[in-house]
């Protein structure tokens, strides 16, 4: 993983082997609905293979985003 940067209503991960992964936020709604310097705060994690946001405890794999998965629905607790 090199680089990760957001347009409106993307993501773009930018990898080590010169590919791009570009995903719509609307399948990440903790970054959705993140403000512009939380969703630059992120982190390698997963030993390289995943990318971690401490302010909003978000993870995300690189695998995860080349097979287009989005998030999982949260649970509501009632």
């Amino acid at each position: 993983m090199k680089d990760v940067h957001f347009t409106e209503d993307t993501m773009a991960v930018d990898l080590i082997d010169g590919r791009t992964i570009i995903v719509p936020l609307a399948w990440y709604p903790r970054l959705l609905d993140a403000t512009p310097q939380q969703r630059g705060n992120w982190q390698i994690g997963g030993a390289g293979y995943g990318i971690h946001w401490p302010d909003l405890d978000e993870d995300l794999s690189t695998e995860g985003l080349l097979r287009g998965a989005p998030a999982a629905p949260e649970s509501v607790q009632i």
